[in-house]
Parts: C-alpha cells; structure tokens; sequence
C-alpha cells in the first residue's frame, strides 16, 4: 500500500498524539481523502510497536460499513487481524485484533449483545480482556453522528485512554489534540477534484418558466461533455448526475422522472437510478466507472459509505421547506475516478446545478474557495503563438531510492555537522552539536511550582529520567521511532532502518558511515534522538546536493502553448471585480480564486507596471501547463509548475511565488523544496534563453522582491532585488 505525502503526514501526527497526555483526538479528513487508508495503515504500525492492543472500531448508520471498513483493512494490510462483532462474541479479544462494530447493534433496543446470555456476554469479553492486560484504543467513525449519551457509555467500557475521533465535520472536544488533513494537501495529491463550480455560465438574471428542466439541461449537457472528454482519453468512464429532491416531494420526482425519460433516460434501460427509503432502482454496481447510469435519484444525504467515484454533478432542486445542508452530500461528488487529476479543468472539477440560494450559501460556508463561480474565458488573439519548452517526467517513481535517501542523509550530516572519515572525531562531533549518547534511554519531564495554571515551558526545571535499555523492552518503540523517521520521506520500515543502520551500526558495512556503534547502542541512540533524526532525514531530502541532476533520458520535453481556452474560476461576492487588462485571457478579474495572498499582490503589481506586457497564470497540475522536473534527494522525480509566465518588453520571464518574510524579517515559506526549485528554474532559464526567479513579499517595506542569482532565504540579503526595479 502506497500512502500520499500528506496520508503519512497524518500517519505521523496520529503517532505523535498518541504519546501526548490527552484522551481524545480529533481526525478531521475531507470526504474522498483516504481516511480508511489512513487510520489502517496507522493501526498497522501502531500494534507492531505497542504490545497488548486492541483496536475498536465503531461505525454508524443502518448499512453494513463496519463490514466494508473491515474489508478494505483486510485489502489494504494483508496481516491484519481483524473481527466483527461476532467473532467476538464466539472467541474474544486476543493481542493485536482490530474490531470493527457499528454502533447500533450495542446501543439499538431489542438488541441481544449486551444482554445476558448462554454465552459469556460482550460486557464481560471486554473485562476479561482488560484483566488479561490488553489495551483498547477506541476509533470513533463519523463521530458527529454519534456525539450522545448512549454512544459514550458504550466508549466507557473500553476504559480506554485514547480515542480516535474520525469526521469531515466533527464535534468540539475540549481539551482534544486535532489533526486537521488540509483539503488543498488532498487535492493536490489528486484524491479529489480541484474545484466544485457552481452554475456554471449562468447568465445574471435567469428567465425560465420550468427551474427543474432548466437544471437537468445543464446538468445533462455537462454530463454528455464530460462522457465525450473522458472517452476522448481512451477512459470508459460515465460521469453520474446525482439529483437530490426535498423530502415529501413525489410530485418532484415524477417531474425529474419524465425529464429524464424524455431524454431516453430510464429506470427500464438501467440509464437511471433511484435510491430512496422504500424504492432501489439499478443501485447494484452503480459505482463501477463504466456503470449504465446517468442519473441517480436521492431524497436525504446519501447513506453514509456511500462511494462512488464517478459522481461529479450534483442537481439540488428545492421546494419552500428549509433543509438543513449537509456537506456530506457535495463529497459524493468529490472523488476522482481513479485518484488522480486527469490535467483537464473540465475533467477534474465537480459540478452542482441550483437555485437554492440558502444550500449554495451552506456550499461557499463549508468549501471556501474550494466553491466557486466559474466562466469559460478566451485567449486573446496576439498571444496565440507564445511557445516555451514543457518538461513532463515520463514515468512516476512509486517508491523512493533507498540507496539515494542513504546517500543523501550521509551527505547531509557531512554538511551540518562536519563528520567525515574518522569515525571517533565524528562522535566527538555531534556530541558537541547536542547529540545524546546516553547508553540509557533518556525520558524528559518538568518540575517546578506555580501558583496558576498557566505557566510556560521555559519557566520549568527539565528533569532527565534514565532507564535501562532492554533491547527486547525498547525493540517496540525502536521500531515505531524507526518507521515515524520513515514517515517523513515515504520510506518503510525496512529500508528506512537499513539506512539507519548503514549510518551507525558497526555491523553494517558503508563507506561513508557517521558513526560505529555497537548495535544494542543503536537502540539508545535512535530512541534519545528520534526527534532529531527525523527533521535531518526529512531536510535531507530538500537540500540541494551534487548527486540529485535530472536524467533527461527520463523527462519528456513537449512544445507549450498557452491554453486557447480556460475555465475561470471567480469569487463572485467579493466587492472588486476589476477586469484585469494584461492578462492573457479576455474578461479575467480581479477576483481570481483561488490564489494565495503572493499571487494576488504579484497580479496587482503586473497590472500597473510600466514594463510588463502581458500575464498568464500557469495551472498546477496536467500535460497542457508550463511543468520543469526536479527530483528530490532520493531520486523521486516531481513536476514544478512556476506560478507565473509574464512577458516583459518583448522577454519572456518564468516567474514562481512563495510565502513572504515578517517585520523582523523572519521566512514565511512553509516550502521546504523552495531552494531545489529555484535551482531548476535557473536551470531552465538558461537553458532556453528565458529570463525569472523568485518573487516574494517583504512585510517590513511592503514590498514585492525578486531572487535571480542564487537563493538565499534572508530578505536583507543582496540577492534580492525591488521587483519594481526588475520589471518596472
């Protein structure tokens, strides 16, 4: 199982919870993010380092999805012990089980779990567990579903001392540690659509004598557009229109019901589907990608588990009753169809079609700038025949190069600490540069007295608790140290603790080895150190190092255009809608979205300056975009997509943006690959006569500065320029 970058950021933030003195811990994952994956993949690594746990598993609803959760654990990880509820009703808990139940067969009367019986009761499973020393660690699915009374008398049971609380909206927990997973750090990875439109080149004012066949129109134009789009690939995909009608509305669905079957779309010819309470219509396979059917039918929010990936339009209709929106509805429509971007606009955006002004102002509350208006907007003429050089990685690497991530990590400590050949002297070495070579395991605690609760780190004496290293105690938590170190770049396990061992272990044979310990020392070393270990491995990765130049043989170069059209996504409620007149497209406007607060100010700053002629913004992601390959330091290709092309008094510069700098001068860029870009970019312009560089914001002077000769992340520095002086 391959995790995305930002799954095993949260792998690792799950661990880190974990050890913090907190009970509840909050998961709060976009629909279509993987939370399944997530949580699996994490029980996984978390039984294999803490001996004597049970994982427990709730799930809500009326369906079957503590058996679906169950099953793709058993897809995902193929060692996983896993049970319902009536494996442990026959067998009890054992060491390492991961226990999926739904809710209601513990909590819904007439229900003969809990109830005295025959057979030993779940009550008492769960004790004897507990009197055998087994640790319960209680993840609760879609959790604002289950924020009651009865819920939580089910989760005191357990006397657990960790629950996972998983939701896409959950509850405030006070005290609680939350994990938020970004939707833009899962958009990026393609999980999900990049943006949901909405009514999508509506005219003002909408003059129509039926709003429901108005709707249907559009959608099923859309849906005929994105059938054609995705067959033009070579995909047999049938995108679905998922039509959501008020409850108590008959009247609506007989309508939607003729529409569609004067369309030739019907419940007979298996085009259309209907999924309410008491009628199922051609529901079976409807998730295939190729699946018949057009259109679905739903009343209230689709069941929860419901996916299916080739939904991506969305029909709410209304009557005068309010409904109470919920976001769960518009994730159904979010997934993309095989968990990547297609790098088409029209094939990697959704779609929702509506009048309801209260649901869309529910949408833009819960979405922000994931929903937006959206128009299709020309190039102008006179840009036509702009052409650079795109490059495009022509195969993606699954995994990581342990050989280069070895080589860059020995690399790296060379760098930062000065260690070489003598392997003494670079004991002595990192000694001085804080590292702790304590044979024990070394845990860190506070003492001190205050009279308030309220008290800062600093203000506390640090006390150094020793143990005893016991390599059969300690080999648990060396392992899960081990594979939290790999989580930071992607490795597993195994070869994330080759290369540990490969670096320090006199055991392990490498002729550019840091250090020579003995192995049972290793444990020690990487247990006191783990923290440490993980922001080197992690930025070693970044730094631009001599072994990391591209292999062009693997990189395809491609003749770029500026797209003749592109689909405009806009904030329509903000105030401003100034025409930006150098930009490439006609009609594009000041209320651009999205954008970050760097590329807002970079449009501002092109539309008045004297020497730039015209503006395009490049895409992110897709084959039609500007993209130049870099590849990280172990050997992992990734395209970079510069933000910017600007044409400047007849030259064509490559411009890319990045977080500013403070008042005091201090770096906002949270890019820890900024360096690694801006060499490939330089690379680049000078390998095609192109001229660009960094542009970033200076708070102190308010001012936008460019980086061209070589990067350094210090704003006083003389490699940055006034961008008034460079493009003025």
């Amino acid at each position: 199982m391959t995790l995305k970058e930002f799954q095993l950021n949260a792998v690792k933030a799950l661990f880190e919870a974990m050890d913090k003195p907190v009970r509840d811990i909050i998961l709060k994952s976009p629909t279509g993010s993987g939370k399944t994956i997530i949580l699996t993949y994490f029980m996984h690594q978390y039984i294999q380092s803490c001996a004597k746990t049970v994982f427990i598993w709730l799930t809500p609803g009326k369906g079957d999805l503590e058996e679906q959760s169950k099953a793709k654990m058993d897809k995902y990880i193929h060692a996983a012990q896993t049970k319902l509820l009536a494996d442990v009703m026959t067998g009890g808990f054992e060491e390492n089980d991961s226990v999926f139940i739904n809710w209601e067969k513990l909590t819904k009367k007439g229900n003969n779990a809990l109830k005295d019986s025959e057979r030993t009761n779940f009550i008492e499973y769960v004790d004897h567990a507990l009197r055998d020393g087994l640790q319960f660690v209680v993840i609760v699915d879609e959790s604002h579903q289950n924020n009651t009374v009865k819920a939580d008398e089910i989760i005191q049971l357990f006397h657990t001392d960790k629950i996972i609380r998983c939701s896409a909206t959950p509850k405030s927990v006070s005290g609680a540690e939350v994990i938020e997973i970004s939707e833009e750090d899962v958009i990026a990875s393609g999980l999900i659509k990049k943006i949901l439109i909405i009514n999508e080149d509506f005219p003002q004012r909408v003059e129509t004598g039926d709003q429901t066949a108005y709707l249907l129109e559009r959608a099923y134009a859309k849906q005929r557009a994105l059938r054609a789009a995705f067959l033009a690939m070579g995909k047999d995909i049938n995108p679905l229109i998922v039509v959501q009608i008020p409850n108590k509305s008959e009247v609506l669905q007989d309508q939607v019901e003729r529409w569609f079957g004067d369309q030739g779309v019907t419940c007979e010819n298996r085009q259309l589907a209907i999924w309410l309470s008491k009628e199922h219509e051609n529901l079976e396979g409807i998730d295939k990608l190729d699946a018949p059917s057009v259109a679905v039918i739903i009343k209230q929010a689709v069941a929860t588990g419901w996916d299916c990936p080739r939904a991506q339009i969305l029909v709410k209709l209304r009557d005068n009753m309010d409904e109470t929106f919920e976001i769960q509805t518009i994730g159904r429509i979010r997934r993309m169809p095989e968990g990547t971007h297609y790098g088409s606009d029209l094939l990697d955006s959704c779609y929702l079609y509506t009048f309801d002004e209260k649901f869309t102002a529910g949408v833009r509350m819960s979405l922000g700038y994931g929903a937006l208006n959206s128009t299709t907007l020309f190039l102008k003429s006179e840009y036509r025949d702009i052409t650079l050089t795109s490059e495009q990685r022509t195969y993606v690497t699954q995994t990581r190069s342990p050989k280069a991530a070895l080589l860059a990590v020995s690399e790296y400590f060379e760098r930062e600490f000065g260690v070489g050949g003598d392997l003494s002297k670079n004991e002595i070495a990192l000694r001085k540069a804080g590292f702790d070579f304590s044979e024990d395991v070394v845990r860190h605690t506070i003492s001190s007295e205050t009279v308030t609760l309220e008290f800062a780190a600093h203000d506390m004496n640090t006390i150094d608790v020793t143990e005893t290293l016991n390599t059969h105690k300690h080999g648990r938590e060396y392992h899960r140290r081990i594979g939290q170190i790999g989580l930071e770049i992607g490795m597993e396990y195994s070869y994330m603790n080759t290369i540990i061992r490969k670096l320090f272990d006199r055991n392990f044979k490498y002729n550019k080895k840091v250090l020579n310990l003995e192995p049972r020392l290793v444990y020690s070393f990487v247990l006191n150190n783990a923290d440490r270990l993980r922001r080197i491995i992690r930025d070693a990765m970044a730094v631009e190092m001599a072994q990391t130049e591209i292999d062009f043989k693997n990189v395809s170069k491609t003749a770029f255009h500026i797209p003749r059209a592109c689909q405009f996504t806009y904030d329509s409620r903000a105030k401003t809608q100034v025409e930006m007149s150098k930009n490439v497209y006609q009609g594009y406007l000041s209320s651009a979205e999205p954008r970050s607060s760097a590329e807002r100010k970079f449009e501002k700053f092109c539309e008045t300056a004297d020497g730039v002629e015209w503006v395009y913004k490049n895409g992110d992601k897709g084959s039609e975009y500007l993209s130049i390959v870099y590849s990280d330091n172990s050997g992992k290709l990734k395209n970079f997509f510069p933000d910017y092309i600007v044409g400047v008094r007849g030259e064509i510069w490559i411009i890319e943006t990045k977080g500013g700098f403070d008042r005091s001068g201090n770096s906002q860029d949270i890019d820890i690959f900024t360096p690694k870009k801006f060499e490939v970019l330089k690379d680049h312009l000078a390998r095609y006569g192109l001229k660009g560089g960094i542009v970033r914001y200076d708070n102190k002077s308010e001012e936008l500065f460019i980086c061209r000769d070589h990067y350094v992340d210090d704003i006083s520095d003389d490699v940055w320029e006034l961008l008034s002086g460079a493009l003025g």
